[in-house]
């Protein structure tokens, strides 16, 4: 009897084998229910459905994180360009991302929870764990693990990843309806991480300027560092705190035409200054009508007195002193116009400011072939400097190789030497009349009743205490 039964054994063990059919297989079918009635097949069914869709739900969702946030600025410009339904939700969308974010997000934890929940109902009418309850979690956890990361992540972001702009302009209104939908849900997100975000920015530690400057100050004993990479590097950290009345050229000293002016003693007038862009007034120089650039002057230099050149104007950028460079360098840049009409309070002209001006902050002095050298300032020792009276306190910073805000206390509202003088003074010196500043001198050597027009500059040394 015994002999009988062991061969019994191996019979179901070598059919086993030959099946292919794992045991655990054989464990999990044995589970299956295999009295299911009506209701239950119709249940089974409706779950199943409902799953299907909220994982093509959960798919769409993934994709359009991967598509909107992966779109570069010419197909954002391409996407959002008209006013159809699409490019409205699809600006509407990257103008606010933090938005779009949270809304992906709870969009996908909604259908995740709903495929866990509803395939929860469906296990337990396709299935009889009975007592092994370890069994249908760990067989739950699998499949819907393994299906929602494959069919509701991986799969339809590899996908968006190639097709971004079709994606995003499939998925745009949709994703702006689940904003509006969870829009509760998003703000309570959004206002939460915006609160965290500045906590966390309170504690972290922002480099200001001066610790920057000193951990440039840091590397002079460095061989591999120059004195002139030193003196970029130092003028690109002081960058964004220069404002435009700074660097500007004062109105004094600005070129302009009146627009009255013959056609054939404007030539004269450019061919003498030697400039490739010229304001044109009207009246007097507060009100500017425009900017005339040489070039669009060449086709027509040989045309009569009359010939009206006003016509070749171009619309002149205004912009107020209180304009940080590096904001007027991206404006430069984004309306490809290299001069600006610096205007007061009042709209009156108080200088103008070119391309040339804003990089010649960090790069130092430009000069063409139309610049005279040593006209406005020159070295006359080690320690002694001739300055034109007219120049720009921080030019003269640079040329002496000092700090740009030495005289940041004494300045109030002056930009140029000479009112730097008068600041100190507090009146108009006279010629030979010697002022002192901490370590520097300031000796009148051309003046005057109405104006400063030389300085020399005495740097006496400093001993450093040890």
């Amino acid at each position: 009897m015994n002999y009988h039964s062991e061969i019994i054994n191996l019979t179901k063990i070598n059919l086993e084998s030959i099946s292919g059919e794992p045991p655990q297989l054989s464990m999990i079918f044995a589970l299956i229910r295999t009295t299911l009635t009506t209701v239950d097949i119709f249940t089974v069914l409706v779950c199943a459905l409902v799953i299907i869709v909220f994982i093509v739900f959960s798919a769409l969702v993934s994709s359009s994180e991967n598509a909107f946030f992966s779109l570069s600025k010419i197909q954002i410009e391409e996407l959002t360009e008209g006013k159809s339904r699409v490019a409205n939700s699809s600006n509407f969308l990257l103008s606010n991302p933090k938005q779009l974010l949270a809304s992906i997000l709870i969009a996908n934890t909604f259908s995740n929870i709903a495929i866990v929940m509803v395939s929860g109902l469906m296990f337990d009418v396709m299935f009889d764990f009975g007592s092994n309850h370890l069994i249908g979690l760990a067989l739950e956890l699998t499949l819907i693990t393994f299906t929602l990361v494959l069919f509701g992540e991986v799969m339809p972001k590899i996908y968006a990843s190639q097709n971004n702009m079709k994606v995003s302009r499939f998925m745009a209104v949709p994703m702006h309806s689940i904003k509006i939908l969870f829009n509760p849900f998003v703000y309570l997100l959004v206002k939460s991480t915006s609160i965290i975000d500045k906590r966390i920015t309170k504690k972290g530690h922002t480099l200001s300027v001066d610790e920057l400057t000193h951990a440039i100050d840091i590397t002079s004993n460095l061989e591999e560092t120059s004195k002139q990479e030193k003196t970029i590097l130092k003028s690109i950290v002081n960058f964004g705190t220069i404002n435009v009345k700074q660097i500007m050229r004062q109105r004094p000293d600005v070129s302009a035409i009146d627009s009255n002016i013959l056609f054939n003693q404007l030539l004269h007038k450019i061919n003498d200054w030697g400039y490739s862009r010229v304001p044109v007034f009207r009246d007097n120089l507060d009100n500017i009508v425009g900017i005339l650039y040489i070039k669009d002057l060449l086709p027509h230099i040989n045309k009569e007195d009359n010939f009206n050149w006003l016509s070749l104007i171009r619309k002149p950028y205004f912009v107020p002193e209180s304009k940080k460079i590096d904001d007027l360098l991206k404006d430069f840049q984004k309306k490809r116009v290299h001069v600006a009409i610096v205007v007061d309070e009042f709209g009156g002209t108080s200088g103008m400011a070119t391309m040339e001006d804003i990089l010649e902050e960090i790069f130092g002095e430009i000069n063409d072939e139309f610049d005279e050298e040593d006209l406005s300032y020159s070295k006359l020792n080690e320690n002694t400097y001739l300055f034109e009276a007219k120049m720009l306190i921080n030019d003269m910073c640079r040329f002496m190789e000092i700090e740009p805000d030495t005289f940041e206390e004494i300045r109030d509202e002056a930009d140029t030497i000479g009112g730097l003088l008068l600041e100190l003074s507090g009146d108009l010196p006279s010629l030979g009349e010697k002022i002192e500043y901490q370590n520097f001198t300031f000796v009148i050597e051309a003046a005057d009743k109405r104006k400063i027009k030389k300085v020399k500059v005495i740097v006496k040394k400093v001993e450093e205490e040890n």
